[in-house]
């Protein structure tokens, strides 16, 4: 095997985000949904015999160091590969938006890789490679929707109805870390049970980075306005600064300002590289 074409990246929503507590070193306690939706990175991997890890962006131009090149990197160093790879990338999924994007392509990354170089390394092995590149990896590289919990390290599988979603982005970004360091960030929000939330998994909870979030940038405010006045029920995703709603047929089309973006998207049952690498050690 020498390429591998078309491989997917897909992004999360945050179907609720809970901050139930603090640690005393400082990391937020967290209740939370991850769903996969069908709005995909895809990237493209030719194995080079050199032992160079290259990057061609198709679509948007990446940081130098971005997460794919780490992910290949990390890869390569933990296998002592001599193999490298040229990884082109058709970059779909908008950056700081709280879809999961970078961490979905790292984790993609280390699928392809561990398959086209032939590695067979075993899916724990990789989760644990995943969490040095980011906290959402693991979440991506298992493939289920899952119920997430602690600082994000427990890790649920969920089945989810088939439902289909609004997904709208303004053209502004935030940063996490400023959102999670906000003095007004609601951080004691009562714990949930995966039972009650089962019950109206599309209505349940809430986003308690949103008011920070909208305070900070006025962007995502303007992006639910868009939502709720197509009559749709909508919240935040992640730290943002995209925005969601479930919708049905009916909403076929929605008006966004100029600068946003703005996709329907369906959910996904499993992630489509789900059983690249063998759960067995």
């Amino acid at each position: 095997m020498k390429t591998l074409h078309d491989v997917p990246a897909p992004a999360k929503l945050n179907l609720f985000l809970h901050i139930t507590g603090r640690r005393s070193d400082g990391y937020h306690l967290l209740q939370s949904v991850f769903m996969l939706i069908d709005w995909c990175d895809t990237l493209h991997f030719e194995k080079r015999a050199d032992g160079v890890i290259s990057r061609e962006d198709l679509s948007v131009t990446l940081p130098a160091q971005d997460l794919i090149t780490r992910a290949a990197s990390l890869l390569q160093r933990h296998s002592g590969c001599s193999f490298g790879a040229h990884i082109a990338v058709d970059k779909q999924i908008p950056a700081q938006a709280g879809m999961g994007g970078g961490s979905s392509d790292a984790a993609t990354c280390l699928l392809a890789l561990n398959r086209l170089w032939n590695l067979n390394l075993d899916l724990a092995t990789l989760e644990k490679l995943g969490l040095e590149l980011g906290a959402d990896v693991p979440f991506f590289l298992r493939g289920h929707n899952a119920w997430v919990e602690g600082v994000g390290e427990r890790i649920t599988p969920i089945d989810l109805p088939s439902a289909q979603f609004w997904v709208v982005k303004p053209p502004q970004g935030i940063n996490t870390s400023e959102i999670f360091a906000h003095a007004d960030l609601k951080r004691d929000t009562n714990a949930a049970t995966i039972s009650v939330f089962a019950a109206e998994p599309y209505d349940f909870g809430h986003n308690d980075l949103q008011p920070v979030a909208q305070a900070l940038c006025t962007g995502v405010t303007q992006a639910l306005q868009v939502l709720n006045t197509a009559g749709l029920k909508a919240k935040m995703t992640g730290s943002g600064s995209a925005v969601f709603a479930p919708c049905d047929a009916n909403t076929l089309e929605i008006s966004v300002p100029d600068g946003f973006l703005a996709r329907r998207c369906s959910n996904m049952e499993s992630h489509p590289l789900s059983g690249w690498a063998s759960s067995e050690s």
